[in-house]
């Protein structure tokens, strides 16, 4: 390098890492396989699930919600204490737990004691996520390199929403629903062995401390707020959905008053005066509660209406999940030269237009596939750039805290793109369900309850009065669909203006 070269390089720029930098991201990429994996499988057994537990209408949606609601309480604390202790530390803790909990879950005898193994899971999983994307902000310092490995990190999450409809759909093909939950074990055991070896352990030099009442504070807030959203969703307004709201309401006041009275807080809230990192938070958000929303019909539609087996609804998913693992490798390079005011709103245009297809479509096959096809392209390139933006914009010590709120605001659009959409599609599916005259009262009441106790329902009764309550059950859940597709077009066109507004200045 010559002498001129070298001085046009500051002195302070950060060193690029080797070989074991990016060893060390291989290894890192397999907790987001896990997750996403996890939150896919889940989708496309749940039909598998309802036919043979019963849950009602709202025991499926929390087994569906148990476990982001639980990690998205408790990641802010398990973030602070990786950065005290050890995020490596945490990371080994939490994948052995996660293991041990999800092997419980794949043989829970009933509901509810499917939703506690999915709760446990959440306590577990808190410590995965925040401690992988912080260990990846400190092993790679340099900006363009840590663009890449977020890009790459991002691709293998995609990449576990793709391969889970596919291996989750041969599994359910062959075995159980319980053995989805299974596929946590070989996935783990690679990273329980060589994280020791190649990833560096790192914390903060001056952490929050763990304090128990901000803990509970935190659960405190969440748990009534999606509690009341479900509520709201499936039986309206009403004084105990009020109180549940003002609960929540009361308990996030105190929270952050808190936070902001303590010297060493386990939550630093002057990372939300910074644009970049608040309005990025907002995008995820928004933009992971359209996404969950959309694959909690699509998953159902595709099997229960159009009639595909659990493997035929996955690969017909795979096309848009491939394209979003492409669009969040291709916007590196962009994302270099065009600002992230103008890039986000442009890629979530790409989702805006997959909601409204589903909206104007008729639910056909071709269709669904062209929809998720444009839903993937946009959310692929916004969630990398946003991602990226999150880590940039926290200092490195503060690694921790930032990728705990950031994993926090998608669990939390997780949680209310099930209970906001889902259940609002729950709602809308019974209000427009038109019972044929002369069915049976136990069919009757399955049918109301869910999409596939209707079609359990229908095949058991047979003949034309089971072609008919399919019939209706399909119409209402298709009528349902259409207004959520709307709403989700709706939020992902908040996450855009709202990305144009706030990242002006974000490089």
């Amino acid at each position: 390098m010559s002498t001129e070269t070298m001085a046009r390089i500051p002195a302070d720029t950060p060193a690029r890492v080797g070989w074991r930098g990016w060893a060390a991201l291989a290894v890192l990429m397999l907790p987001a396989l896990l997750v996403s994996v996890d939150n896919t499988v889940l989708s496309f057994a749940l039909p598998q699930i309802a036919l043979d537990l019963a849950p009602t209408s709202i025991e499926q949606l929390w087994i569906v919600d148990a476990y982001p609601l639980v990690l998205a309480g408790l990641l802010v604390t398990m973030g602070t204490m990786g950065d005290r202790f050890g995020r490596r530390r945490m990371l080994l803790i939490g994948a052995s737990g996660f293991a041990a909990v999800s092997a419980a879950a794949a043989f829970a005898p009933a509901p509810g004691l499917l939703i506690a193994a999915r709760a446990g899971m959440g306590v577990f999983g808190a410590m995965l996520m925040p401690s992988t994307l912080s260990l990846l902000r400190s092993i790679f310092p340099h900006r363009d390199q840590r663009r890449l490995a977020v890009a790459i990190w991002a691709a293998a999450f995609s990449a576990g929403a793709a391969l889970g409809p596919i291996v989750g759909g041969i599994l359910l093909e062959h075995f159980a629903w319980g053995s989805v939950f299974l596929l946590s074990i070989p996935v783990l055991l690679p990273l329980l062995v060589l994280a020791p070896l190649l990833v560096p352990e790192s914390r903060d030099p001056r952490p929050g401390r763990i304090d128990p009442i901000s803990i509970l504070l935190s659960l405190a807030t969440m748990t009534p707020l999606v509690y009341g959203i479900k509520e709201l969703a499936i039986d309206g307004v009403s004084p105990a959905v009020l109180a549940l709201f003002a609960a929540g309401a009361a308990f996030g006041v105190l929270f952050v008053r808190r936070q902001l009275r303590m010297p060493a807080p386990m939550l630093d809230m002057r990372l939300f005066r910074r644009g970049a990192f608040s309005g990025a938070l907002l995008v995820n958000l928004l933009s992971v509660v359209a996404l969950v929303g959309f694959l909690y019909f699509v998953a159902q539609h595709l099997q229960l209406i159009v009639g595909l087996s659990p493997f035929g609804a996955g690969m017909a998913l795979v096309p848009g999940l491939v394209a979003m693992i492409v669009a969040g490798l291709v916007v590196v390079p962009i994302s270099r030269r065009v600002p992230p005011r103008i890039l986000i709103p442009a890629a979530l245009a790409f989702s805006i237009a997959g909601y409204v297809a589903i909206a104007l479509g008729a639910g056909s096959l071709g269709v669904v596939v062209g929809a998720f096809v444009s839903l993937g392209i946009g959310i692929g390139m916004a969630e990398t750039v946003s991602n990226e933006l999150i880590l940039s914009s926290a200092p490195p010590e503060k690694a921790g805290a930032a990728s705990a709120v950031s994993e926090t605001a998608y669990e939390l659009g997780a949680v209310l793109g099930t209970a906001i959409l889902g259940g609002l599609l729950t709602a809308l599916y019974r209000a427009g369900l038109a019972l044929p005259e002369g069915l049976p009262a136990d069919a009757a009441h399955a049918a109301r309850e869910t999409l596939a106790g209707a079609v359990h329902a229908a095949r058991a009764l047979g003949g034309d009065l089971g072609a008919s309550l399919a019939g209706a059950a399909a119409h209402a859940f298709d009528s349902g669909v259409f207004v959520t597709a709307l709403i989700g077009a709706a939020l992902v066109a908040g996450a855009a203006v709202i990305a144009a507004v706030t990242l002006r200045s974000a490089r």
